[in-house]
């Protein structure tokens, strides 16, 4: 089992309390829902200004950290057996989350059965833990869903899990990773051409007469003469003759 698969049964087990674990069956073969954005409404029961906030939510959490939030309510769950089933075939079947390196986050709720889910992408589990997703839906979406008050449980629910969400910034490692790069080969790159223009700007090291001091072209077996300007050689070495 897929990690995020267990974390939304965890969840729908604490929403729906009176629905058991599911059995083991074969997923229900029927054309799901298509996405409508951060917020889907398929079962039409958010108010203009509920859905006008919780879409504002989300998008601003993925603005700023990359993290994909979706919103879903359907009007019943069946065929399938349970809210956290129908909540994991739309995470799959939409690809929530996968192009933010699996930082995905779906909200489900169906109507007819006063049942809730979330499904988590794995990189996820880490900040929305069973404990969080157990005290958010505690506190806000099953009273909420309970007393037919969708829109207001739903944005109080995205809030809650936006807020655990602020310091994530999907994809920061490769970028920090690339700009230290950057960095050292910006620092290379002006350490040679520093050294380059400071050899042009010096004649007298690229004339054979340097060399000739060091001892480098005489071949007349003056050893004495010789070790005479190589002694010279090494005296100025210090002052800048290399």
């Amino acid at each position: 089992m897929r990690p995020f698969a267990a974390v939304a049964l965890l969840l729908a087990v604490v929403l729906s309390p009176s629905l058991g674990p599911a059995a083991p069956y074969d997923r229900p073969k029927i054309k799901l829902p298509d996405p409508m954005g951060y917020v889907s409404d398929h079962a039409r029961v958010l108010e203009d200004d509920w859905r006008a906030r919780i879409r504002s939510v989300a998008q601003d959490l993925e603005r700023k950290t990359g993290v994909e939030m979706i919103v879903v309510t359907v009007p019943t769950v069946k065929p399938f057996g349970s809210a956290n089933d129908y909540a994991m075939a739309i995470y799959e079947k939409w690809g929530i989350g996968s192009t933010q390196q699996e930082h995905g986050i779906l909200i489900l709720v169906a109507v007819e059965e006063r049942q809730a889910a979330m499904t988590l992408g794995r990189q996820m589990l880490p900040v929305i833990t069973p404990a969080v997703m157990n005290q958010v839906g505690g506190e806000y979406l099953h009273p909420s869903i309970s007393r037919g008050h969708f829109g207001e449980g739903l944005y109080r629910t995205v809030v809650a899990l936006a807020s655990r969400c602020q310091d994530i910034r999907v994809g920061a490692l490769s970028k920090t990773h690339f700009k230290g790069v950057g960095f050292w080969i910006t620092l290379f790159t002006s350490i040679g051409a520093l050294s380059f223009l400071w050899w042009i700007s010096r004649p007298d090291l690229r004339h054979p007469y340097g060399r000739i001091r060091k001892g480098e072209y005489w071949g007349t077996g003056q050893g004495g003469f010789g070790g005479n300007w190589g002694g010279f050689g090494g005296g100025t070495s210090g002052e800048g003759f290399r």
